[in-house]
């Protein structure tokens, strides 16, 4: 049975956009680019339709090449079980108010049984500490709380 995996925006933004001249932003193009198809071969790939509304934003022609790049993927529906549970990881210090997206992302993907949440956001999502906190949570709400990694976590597994 294939994993399931949530792609959180940061992912579909670092696919899409042009090439950069920073090192660190060109090689997590470059490790995203390579993930994408395995995203299709080896994973049950879903975003929701938070995905689809922040991709949308934005540069019309970079919004025009986020929209076509997750068109094909099933879309998670953003529901009151799913908005309740990022409003206890906000309460509960998991991710700051002001950012209420992302705890919604994590939502998301806890309450639908995705077994990993990809993205590049370190600041709020994928970092040890954030991480600990959101999985106490998470797993307190009586949820399984998907691993959060970056898309290079996930890509070595593929190796």
């Amino acid at each position: 049975m294939k994993k399931r995996v949530y792609i959180e925006t940061t992912v579909v933004s670092y696919f899409t956009s042009r090439d950069s001249r920073d090192l660190m932003i060109a090689g997590h193009q470059r490790v995203t680019r390579d993930l994408w198809e395995n995203l299709f071969n080896d994973y049950d790939t879903y975003i929701s339709a938070l995905v689809y509304q922040e991709s949308g934003k934005g540069d019309a022609d970079q919004a025009k090449k986020r929209l076509e790049a997750v068109k094909t993927f099933p879309m998670l529906d953003v529901d009151h079980e799913s908005m309740f549970l990022a409003e206890k990881i906000i309460n509960g210090k998991g991710i700051p108010e002001e950012y209420p997206e992302d705890a919604l992302h994590v939502a998301l993907a806890a309450v639908n049984g995705m077994d990993v949440l990809i993205t590049w956001n370190f600041a709020h999502l994928n970092n040890p500490f954030t991480r600990i906190i959101i999985r106490q949570i998470v797993e307190n709400a009586g949820y399984i709380c998907p691993e959060i990694c970056s898309p290079e976590e996930l890509l070595e597994v593929d190796k």
